[in-house]
């Protein structure tokens, strides 16, 4: 590796760290009852509404003006081989994830799916699995962390990253890292695919910002909502016990089920 990517590499380890420290800090200072009033989820929603608006403001600025662009001079199938391209990379986290919360048949569905994307789909741009009828299993380390019994923490919205919780944070470091575009080499490359897939990604989510603008009163609290549901939906496999069974998910998330098979 050149000077230049070990210099890189450590900055971004550097960083991770420092937020890592941040969000462990930020963890350890209980709020007191009543401080801020409203969802007993979300005890530090001023400073999570801070953070909401500065996304907001880059998204606006920066970051949507670039996926317009994108989607407006790229072909719609070509758009589709680069999610179906990132999809296949992603997959290879997902497996891992998948057998370190023992689940058999998500495992080798996961990995039949990645040898049939990647060999007859020219290295995932046609996405050959979902065709022939072979679900995706898609699972991130803060899922893996869940289904081990560790409580989600209070609601936290992330620089750039957008909703997540303390459990998910201290997971972003991992799910970046066991991304396989971070093994690509050089660095100019790796840091090219990075951007394409963020900006894929934004391009995908364009007509549901668009729908959120349009019908949501207060889209800090209707993006809190809508992420807090699917993260349970996610950790319980889309069959979440009734909420009466968990009426305080902020301090600690029920043990998951054992994995089904």
């Amino acid at each position: 590796m050149t000077e230049s990517g070990c210099l890189a590499q450590r900055m971004r380890r550097g960083l991770w760290l420092l937020v890592c420290t941040a969000v462990l800090l930020l963890a350890g200072c209980a709020t007191t009852p009543g401080a801020h009033p409203g969802d007993p989820r979300d005890p530090w929603e001023p400073l999570n509404r801070d953070v909401h608006a500065f996304n907001e403001t880059f998204d606006r600025v920066a970051f949507k003006p670039v996926a317009v662009a994108y989607k407006t001079v790229t072909p719609r199938l070509v758009r589709a081989g680069v999610t179906n391209f990132f999809n296949n990379l992603g997959d290879a986290w997902s497996l891992f994830n998948n057998v370190l919360q023992g689940k058999l048949q998500a495992s080798v569905e996961t990995y039949f799916r990645m040898t049939v994307n990647t060999l007859w789909g020219i290295g995932g741009v046609f996405d050959i699995a979902t065709e022939i009828g072979v679900e995706s299993h898609t699972e991130d380390f803060g899922q893996t962390l869940g289904l081990w019994g560790l409580p989600t923490g209070p609601y936290l919205v992330l620089p750039f990253f957008g909703p997540s919780n303390v459990r998910d944070a201290l997971a972003t470091p991992a799910d970046t890292f066991g991304y396989p575009v971070t093994l690509v080499n050089p660095v100019a490359l790796r840091n090219s695919l990075a951007a394409l897939n963020a900006v894929d990604k934004r391009a995908n989510y364009l007509r549901a910002g668009e729908m959120l603008e349009e019908s949501a009163l207060d889209k800090y609290v209707f993006s809190r909502d809508v992420f807090l549901q699917k993260r349970r939906n996610d950790i319980y496999d889309g069959s979440p016990p009734p909420e009466e069974e968990a009426p305080d998910a902020s301090a600690a998330e029920p043990q998951a089920p054992v994995a089904r098979p």
